[in-house]
This record gives structure tokens, C-alpha cells and sequence, in this order.
């Protein structure tokens, strides 16, 4: 092949490749990436009675609380119950070594017998001598012994028994009742340890906890509209303890006479059934003290509530699927749900989980199968 030929050669297959090169760039198309809508779950704005409750921490408190200790200065001879049990009022607890003080009061009775046959005694003598002396064969002075002698010995024979009904007492005091009904708790002494009158150990302490107390305080703004409450009738309450989600229900009972300056609030108590014995003294519990009900409130789910820089806001969800950033007022939170006072109106749908990819005006998508009601 000569040299002329060989360039024509060259440039054919050059300019074959450009046209190839042309014809792709000519056919290639800019394509848009689609938009995607966000997926959200939602729930609707209902309208429907909600009650207007105060909540506060609460703390149980026993109904009544007895330390039982002894009144005599003994030894246990027998624990009639076991710590933690459930006792009666008037059950035995415990029994003291009453063999001293039964002897004392034996011995009192004696006493007690001598002095009532002197004073019989007395009294016949006595009186005898008031016949002589009506008769003027006795003289006055014997008498008037004779009389003081026989009262002297009534009086005496009135100590006696006096001290036979204390030395029956210490008897009686040998064996310790339970003076109100409830449960025991740790017992103190057991049997063969001494034990003083009205002096440590205490024995065991008796909590009367059905019914039992409920102690709780709410800010002093809220004291009117309680009293305006009670006016209408028994205000209801529900305690819940801590780590629990069964609440036990009472009503309120007591509202303290003054306010507590140091902190602005009011003491409240209210008493419970507690026939579960779910309440124990001591304990924490979430108190909602029922005031009222308001009708027709809109309420949403909580989680739809969000937080912003200045004020509340809640993303609706319009017509045409986009989201829709509405300021909202919450007036209170009751069990999940807030009862909104402005913003929202029932029936529109607001979102309650998604919120953190969403700005006004975007394209949401419905999570059907977590859509709330």
C-alpha cells in the first residue's frame, strides 16, 4: 500500500469515530431524581369529655400507729404472733411472767380480809357503845373513840381494795393486747428478755393500714378552686404507686388549715379502702386528685405535641398530603393524651411519629398499618 492510500485509510476511520462520538452525545437525556414523600404515622384530633384533674406526689400514711410497749417491769414469757401478721383488736401478743405480781395481789387480798373483819369488828363495837351511851351508862368520850376507831378501819379497808384492784391491774397488764386492728411489724423483744414499764424495747409498732391515709400537697393558687370543688360533693381520688400501674381509689378527706410558706403549697390528705393492701405507709405514689370534667375538649395523642424555641407546635397533615407546622396551646396532659385549647380543631390529622424529617410544605406518606385513632 502506498503512502497516499494509508492517510485516506486514517481518515475514514477517524472521522467514522467521531460520528459515533457525536451521535451518542446528541442522544443522551438528563434525567430528574424523584421526589419521595415521608412517611409518617398519624392519628386523628377527637373531641370528647376529659376530666380536670390536679396531680401531685403522694406519700401513704397509716391510718392509726400504735408502739406497744409493756407497763410493768418483767419477762416475756411467750410471742403469740409472728412479725408482719395481721392482728385483731384485743388479740394476745404477749404473755409476761405474772407469778410476782400474782403474789402481790394474793397478798393484798389478805391484807384486804384481815382489814375488813377489824373493821367489822369496829363497827359492832361501835355501835354497841352507842347504845350504852343512849342508855347513859356509857360516857361520850368512849364513843366517840369507839366511832373514830371504826371509821379509821373502813377507810383502811377502802385502801385495801384499792390495792388489790392495782395489784389485779399488774396481773392483767402480764398479758399485752393488740389495742387496734392492723399489721405488726418487727417485734422488738422476744420471749426471755426483760422488759421495763413505758421503756425501750418497744415491743412492736401496729400500723392500721385499711383504711389508710394518703399525705400530698398542691400550690396554694389551686386551694379555691378545691374548696369550690367540695362544695358540689366528695372529690375523688387516684393514687398509683411507683413501679405499679394499678390505681387504688379514694376521696379527698382533709385539707390543712394553712398554707406552708416556706414552699406555697397546702397539705391534702385523702383516705383509701386498701382492703388489697397495695398502700403501705412510707410509700410513694402519684396522686390525681378528680375536680371536674370538661366537655367537648379536643385532645390529641402526646407524642403529636412538639416542642419548639417559643411555643408548642403540632404538624398537620392537609388534603393534598403535605404537612402543615401549626402553633398550638396545650392547657394539660392527662394519661398520654393533651387536651389542646387552640390550634387544632377535631377530626384533622395530626402526625405522632416521623416529625424529625418533616418541613412545612412537604410530601408526607401515611404508615397505614401504624395509624392511630
Amino acid at each position: 500500500m502506498n503512502t497516499n492510500h494509508f492517510r485516506a485509510a486514517v481518515s475514514l476511520c477517524l472521522l467514522a469515530i467521531i460520528t459515533v462520538f457525536l451521535s451518542g452525545c446528541s442522544t443522551q437525556t438528563v434525567q430528574t431524581a424523584p421526589i419521595m414523600a415521608v412517611p409518617v404515622r398519624v392519628a386523628k384530633a377527637v373531641e370528647k369529655t376529659v376530666p380536670i384533674d390536679l396531680t401531685a406526689i403522694g406519700t401513704s400514711e397509716a391510718y392509726a400507729a400504735v408502739s406497744v410497749k409493756s407497763q410493768v417491769n418483767g419477762i416475756i414469757q411467750q410471742v403469740h404472733f409472728t412479725q408482719g401478721d395481721i392482728v385483731k383488736k384485743g388479740e394476745l401478743l404477749f404473755t409476761l411472767d405474772a407469778r410476782p405480781f400474782q403474789a402481790a395481789l394474793e397478798q393484798a387480798q389478805a391484807t384486804l380480809a384481815r382489814d375488813k373483819a377489824q373493821a367489822d369488828l369496829d363497827e359492832v363495837q361501835a355501835r354497841r357503845y352507842e347504845a350504852l351511851y343512849q342508855a347513859g351508862v356509857a360516857a361520850k368520850e368512849q364513843l366517840d373513840t369507839f366511832q373514830a376507831t371504826a371509821g379509821a378501819q373502813a377507810a383502811a379497808v377502802r385502801a385495801d381494795q384499792s390495792a388489790v384492784e392495782a395489784a389485779r391491774l399488774q396481773v392483767e397488764y402480764c398479758s399485752i393486747y393488740a389495742p387496734i386492728e392492723g399489721r405488726t411489724g418487727a417485734v422488738g423483744a422476744t420471749a426471755g428478755n426483760t422488759v421495763k414499764q413505758n421503756d425501750l424495747p418497744i415491743l412492736v409498732v401496729i400500723n392500721q393500714i385499711s383504711p389508710i391515709y394518703m399525705d400530698f400537697a398542691i400550690p396554694e393558687q389551686y386551694l379555691g378552686p378545691v374548696k369550690k370543688y367540695m362544695t358540689a360533693g366528695r372529690l375523688a381520688i387516684q393514687a398509683t404507686p411507683y413501679g405499679d400501674t394499678n390505681a387504688e381509689t379514694g376521696y379527698l378527706s382533709f385539707v390543712d388549715n394553712n398554707v406552708d410558706n416556706t414552699t406555697g403549697t397546702v397539705k391534702l390528705k385523702g383516705t383509701f379502702a386498701n382492703t388489697n393492701d397495695r398502700l403501705v405507709p412510707g410509700q410513694f405514689s402519684t396522686v390525681s386528685l378528680r375536680l371536674s370534667e370538661q366537655e367537648d375538649a379536643t385532645v390529641v395523642p402526646s407524642q403529636a405535641v412538639q416542642t419548639g424555641q417559643s411555643n408548642d407546635f403540632i404538624f398537620v397533615i392537609k388534603a393534598d398530603s403535605t404537612a402543615e407546622q401549626r402553633v398550638v396551646k396545650v392547657a394539660r396532659t392527662i394519661g398520654g393524651e393533651s387536651v389542646i385549647a387552640s390550634g387544632i380543631s377535631p377530626g384533622e390529622t395530626v402526625v405522632v411519629d416521623g416529625q424529625l424529617r418533616l418541613i412545612p410544605g412537604i410530601k408526607v406518606r401515611v404508615d397505614s398499618d401504624a395509624a392511630g385513632s
